[in-house]
Formats: C-alpha cells, structure tokens, sequence
C-alpha cells in the first residue's frame, strides 16, 4: 500500500502536539510518578499526597530537577504519538478499503488503535522504562538517557512489556471515544453547509480540548491499576535499604500486585488517581487540540511537497528522455 499523505499529517501533527503538551505537563508528571512509584504502609508513606513532592524539590533547591528526563520523556513521545498516529490512520484507511465502508465501527475502531498501540509500544518501550527511572530518581542524581540504559540489562529496558501492551487499552479506549465523538459532531457541522471541503476536517480548539479530556478521563479509570502497576515496576532504584527491600519483590507483575495489595490494600491500586487524571486528562486534552489546529497546515505543507517532489521528477525525467 502506498505511504499515504493523509497518514502522514496525522502522524505529524500528532507528533507535535505530544512535544508541547509534554513539556507543559511534565513537572506535574515527575511530582505524580514519584508519588506512584512509593510502595509503603500507610504510616511510613514519605509522600503524603502529590505536593509533598513538590515542596520536597523545593526544600531541598532542586526546583530544576522536576524536569529531570525532560528530553528522554520528549524523545519516547515524539516517536511514540508519530508511530500511533500513523499506524491509526494507516490501519484505519486500509481497514476501509478493504471492507468497502464510509466509515469504522467501534469495534473495529477498538482493534485498529490496539494494533496501533502495539507497535508503538514495542517501538518505544526502553525509552518509557529510562524516562520513569530518571523522574523517580532522587532529586539531582538523575543520570542521563545512555547511562540510565546502559546501567542494566536488555531484558530490564523492557520492564513492564507485559502490562504496556495491556494498557494499549487505554489510547485505544480513548481515541476511539474521541474519534466516534469527533465523526458525529463533524457530520452535524458538514450537515449545515452546502459544500464539502476537500481537506480533511478540523474541530474547534475548545471543541478537540472538551473532547480530548472526556476520552482520555474515561481511559484513565479504566485501566489505572495497571498504571499503577507499571510505575512500580519501572521505578529507579532507591538508596534506602527498606525501600530496596520492597522494589525487589515489585520486579514482576505478579509482585507488583502483591507488594501494593500487603502494604497498602484495595485502595492501594488507585493511589494517585486524581493526579494521574489531572495529568492525563489536561495533556492529552492540549495535545488533541494542537493536532486538530495544525492537521490542516500539516496537510496542505504535505500537499504542496508531494506536488513539489512530482513536478521535480518529471523534469528530471523528461530532462533524461531528450
């Protein structure tokens, strides 16, 4: 099948939105994965609740280091919202072609994005694990994206393969409300004009932000215990010997379970979940916006490229045929 343009400035603009919208959300980031990542009873908790971490870099004057992985964390989403945007789109137009309908139902729509989702973590997993390592490190002994890998084995920059392709869910769930709201409040604005543009659609920036929270807050509550789980699975090493005791029995899944079911119970699956909410819900939100106000440019831009690349090749070869 052809490299599609449509495919393309999806996965570009997709691309773009998860830079900013990273970068805009990643001190939240850092406080609500170091939070995640503490496995204790309830009374020898260090984090009491996601601004003890805050006011923990503040004390210590290590403001700076809520940024800690910055460029690892830019780096895995660049790849990885390029990988699923063009692998959605992609799957999505050739699931269309091949069964010949105007438009995909949710069930395909469901096993589209999961497929999407599957490459893009496989694409992008070791830079998942050292991005988590490097914000759940100590305040200022964070190391850098080469040393961080290279400090373990192979096998370790998958940890949490398992549960990453089970939360492959999660955009799935999300995109997939997103795209279903997007189609039918798209065909109610089409349904009021008289013509059809030939470029594909956009939403409204406020329209893509509402969209994006709704989707990504429902994928959220379903799927957070596996959030959860992963943290812990892919948590840096700490300096103290209890907490080394507890991460030592988290480095499975069925440890990881165990170790946050014994120390702080039921509840213990849903520890962070406001914040992860708060995260998830306000950068996935900005980061669907962006798409939706830059896929038209990005179309057009791709447009005029390939037409550029096609008058350029066909000189060339009448150039060559004289």
């Amino acid at each position: 099948m052809a490299f599609d343009l449509e495919s393309l400035s999806e996965a570009t603009s997709g691309a773009i939105g998860a830079l900013v919208s990273t970068t805009i959300s990643y001190p939240l980031d850092t406080c609500k994965t170091k939070y995640q990542a503490e496995v204790r009873a309830h009374h020898q908790q260090k984090y009491r609740n996601i601004s003890d971490v805050f006011w923990e870099a503040i004390a210590s004057r290590q403001v700076l280091s809520l940024y800690q992985g910055l460029g690892t964390k830019n780096l895995q989403s660049f790849i990885s919202q390029f990988v699923y945007f063009y692998g959605y789109s992609f799957f999505k137009r050739l699931y269309l072609e091949k069964s010949k309908n105007k438009t995909i139902g949710t069930k395909a729509n469901l096993i589209v994005a999961a497929a999407a989702g599957a490459c893009t973590v496989i694409v992008t997993q070791p830079l998942d694990t050292a991005s988590s390592k490097m914000q759940t490190s100590e305040f200022g002994k964070s190391r850098g994206l080469w040393k961080t890998l290279s400090e373990g084995t192979w096998s370790e920059a998958f940890d949490g393969l398992g549960i990453s392709l089970l939360l492959t869910s999660n955009p799935s769930i999300q995109y997939t409300v997103f795209d279903q709201l997007k189609r039918r409040l798209l065909e109610r604005q089409l349904s009021k004009r008289s013509s059809i543009e030939s470029s594909p659609e956009a939403l409204s920036a406020f329209s893509a932000f509402v969209l994006g929270a709704v989707s990504k807050c429902i994928a959220t509550c379903v799927t957070y215990p596996a959030i959860r789980c992963k943290v812990t699975l892919q948590a840096a090493e700490s300096d103290e010997s209890e907490v080394e005791e507890v991460q030592a029995k988290t480095k499975t899944i069925s440890g990881a379970l165990y170790s946050i079911w014994k120390n702080e119970g039921a509840a213990g699956f849903f520890k962070g979940l406001l914040a992860q909410n708060l995260k998830t819900v306000l950068s996935s939100a900005v980061l669907l916006m962006i798409k939706e106000k830059i896929s038209k440019t990005t179309w057009f831009l791709m447009l005029a490229l390939k037409r550029y690349l096609f008058v350029t090749r066909s000189r060339i070869k009448n150039t060559l045929l004289r």
